[in-house]
């Protein structure tokens, strides 16, 4: 029993070192593409369909890593193909039809967010064993709520709908980057509870 312990341990800890890099690479690339929106209030909406395409396609990308590091490490991945599959999708919507209307793509952001943060609250209830699924579960929760808003209200200012997606990216890319930090400094606390065991062999 101990020994299994240990072996489902010891593979949650390489899950986590093998895909904190990708986390936090999600979270910067949502920031970026935040401020993008949050300092370009104003942006066509041909230039933001564009931008949004980009976002989404890095952001699909990235979740295919991630599901592969979690697939060798016998954890739970379907959920992130299915969430990549869904924005690299948005994302050739937006790049086949580029005369879209902002109020489609606000409306695809939408559907996106709610999608992403169903798929996020359930990836972070099976994970088991992983100390910092809490973020994961907050970052769905705000995804569906962002959602629910952009469908609701798609008519408001395109300005404002774009600063309320922008500030949203910014405060998600940040909490992602911190799940990635969390899970990275796993690697740095495996090896300090092996080097004693190393030293004493």
């Amino acid at each position: 029993m101990i020994a299994r312990a240990q072996e489902i341990t010891s593979s949650l800890e390489a899950t986590a070192r093998k895909t904190g890099w990708a986390v936090a690479l999600r979270g910067i690339i949502a920031v970026i593409f935040g401020i993008i929106a949050i300092r370009s209030p104003n942006l066509v909406a041909g230039a933001f369909v564009i931008v949004f395409a980009i976002y989404a396609f890095a952001d699909g990308i990235l979740d295919f890593v991630i599901a592969g590091q979690m697939g060798r490490a016998g954890q739970p991945w379907g959920w992130h193909v299915f969430e990549g599959l869904v924005s690299v999708a948005l994302g050739v919507i937006a790049l086949v039809f580029p005369g879209i209307t902002l109020l489609t793509i606000i409306l695809l952001i939408g559907l996106r967010a709610i999608v992403m943060g169903i798929l996020e609250v359930v990836a972070a209830f099976s994970w088991e064993g992983a100390e910092s699924r809490w973020l994961l579960g907050i970052t769905g929760v705000l995804s569906i709520m962002l959602g629910i808003l952009l469908l609701g209200s798609p008519v408001v200012g395109g300005a404002v709908i774009l600063w309320t997606i922008g500030v949203y990216a910014v405060v998600f890319g940040v909490m992602l980057f911190a799940l990635g930090l969390r899970m990275l400094s796993t690697e740095r606390h495996v090896e300090q509870m092996h080097r004693p065991a190393a030293t004493a062999g």
